[in-house]
């Protein structure tokens, strides 16, 4: 089965909805943290679905680049939200529902990756 759309993709949908949870979980960071972990967890959030789309867009021959720089970014979020939880930024529940999410994000990423990679 073809995927006609980007917005199709497992990974894009989760990785969207991990973007989605990391703003809700940041309005709650401390006011110091608007140029320090938030916009950082914002930014690396942001991009994984970013990418997902964008590499779709271009077409098969840089896309699994930009499935790779996705993967990076989802690699950094996990970073920043373990940082997060140890500063006491957010709570175990908050940070499991985003971490795991995000892990299967990547999970599916490196799917994706290692099955174009095989064409």
């Amino acid at each position: 089965m073809k995927i006609a759309d980007y917005k199709e993709l497992v990974a894009y949908q989760k990785a969207y909805e991990v973007a989605r949870l990391v703003y809700e979980l940041t309005k709650g960071f401390p006011k110091e943290e608007i140029y320090g972990l938030t916009s950082q967890l914002r930014r690396s959030a942001v991009s994984v679905p970013s990418n997902i789309a964008e590499g779709y867009m271009r077409g098969s021959r840089e896309y699994i680049q930009f499935l790779k720089v996705a993967l990076g970014s989802a690699a950094e979020l996990e970073t920043q939200l373990s940082l997060s939880r140890d500063f006491g930024f957010c709570n175990g529940n908050e940070f499991n529902e985003v971490y795991e999410l995000n892990q299967e994000v990547m999970r599916l990423l490196r799917t994706y990756i290692k099955k174009l990679s095989n064409l």
